[in-house]
């Protein structure tokens, strides 16, 4: 099987788009709409036609360019069965554990509720990468718009029970802002200060820091560690639920 290639458009002021092409197909989708016209500059650039959209979730920032791109290409747009009355111009919908084809590219879908309940993951599991949108970032998770803890925590345990070696491309180029939070719930975590350095490094460079790995989040993303003696000591949770404590550390997060 010829390799899944990934190009990342940089959109909007933080946001990421991406197109995802099966060379042997010669089928590509974009994974959701966040600027059209970015979106159809670089199929232009690559000599792709876009063939599908593939949305996480209905936010304007990544749906927002569904309606201009299928007006001018034909694409089907895929997104959450769930969340089909909030997705523009949906014309297939999944649920999870049902996959979704590019070519002899196989998309898992995962339903990850939390940022906003009918939000969605693809991953491409025989590739190694995962689209996960707004649900999970490096060294971050979705703001809670519409879920709960305890659901943005049962979908981040699907994530994290992905291989550690999964890429994980997120929706947004936040990892420095996330970085400087992180140190405070985990000052003592030696992984989390090399990937903020390696962060500093990347952006001062001008260079993104996504993707990431599942490994590498594990690691490193507080919102990934409610089980951590030292996240708990800062928060003052020693007992408390994994969820309950995800919910106190986004709280913290919405206030830093």
């Amino acid at each position: 099987m010829t390799a899944l290639q990934i190009h990342q458009i940089p959109c909007l002021q933080d946001n990421y788009g991406y197109l995802v092409h099966d060379p042997e197909a010669g089928l590509t989708a974009s994974i959701d709409t966040p600027d059209a016209a970015a979106i159809q500059q670089a199929l232009a650039e690559r000599g792709w036609q876009l063939d599908y959209i593939l949305n996480t979730h209905h936010h304007a920032d990544h749906a927002g360019g569904n309606l201009v791109l299928k007006a001018k290409t034909g694409c089907v747009i895929v997104g959450s069965r769930g969340d089909a009355a909030r997705i523009p111009g949906i014309d297939i919908v999944v649920s999870e554990g049902e996959h979704f084809a590019l070519g002899t590219h196989r998309a898992r879908i995962l339903e990850t509720s939390g940022h906003t309940i009918g939000h969605i993951c693809y991953v491409f599991d025989d590739d190694r990468v995962a689209f996960v949108g707004d649900t999970l970032f490096s060294l971050g998770c979705g703001r809670l718009f519409e879920g709960t803890p305890a659901q943005m925590w049962n979908s981040l345990q699907k994530l994290m029970g992905l291989p550690d070696d999964m890429r994980v491309y997120c929706a947004h180029e936040y990892t420095a802002s996330n970085g400087r939070f992180a140190v405070t719930m985990e000052p003592q975590n030696a992984a989390l200060a090399a990937r903020v350095a390696e962060v500093a490094a990347l952006r001062a460079a001008s260079r993104p820091t996504v993707p990431s790995t599942i490994g590498l989040e594990k690691a490193t993303n507080p919102f990934l560690r409610p089980a951590s003696p030292e996240l708990r000591q800062t928060l003052g949770m020693h007992t408390a639920p994994d969820a309950d404590v995800l919910g106190e550390t986004r709280r913290r997060k919405d206030r830093f």
